[in-house]
């Protein structure tokens, strides 16, 4: 029988800090700071609501991050 995964806990990241940024550069900080997956959002975007260890998400408002969250 295969091992059961253990789930890595997300990176240690002060989520605030991406508010403001170009959306091109919060990305790029983001994957090297270990986030496995970036997804950027326009406003009101209407998206799944399953959380993924290991995602950030952007909302992206006139290219610079508006509201960023785990998941």
């Amino acid at each position: 029988m295969a091992p059961t995964p253990t789930p890595q806990d997300p990176p240690s990241d002060d989520l605030g800090s991406y508010v403001g940024l170009d959306a091109d550069d919060a990305g790029n900080r983001a994957r090297q700071r270990g986030w496995t997956t970036v997804r950027a959002l326009p406003p009101g975007a209407i998206i799944t609501m399953e959380y993924v260890v290991g995602r950030l998400n952007f909302e992206v408002e006139h290219n610079r991050v508006v509201r960023c969250w785990r998941g």
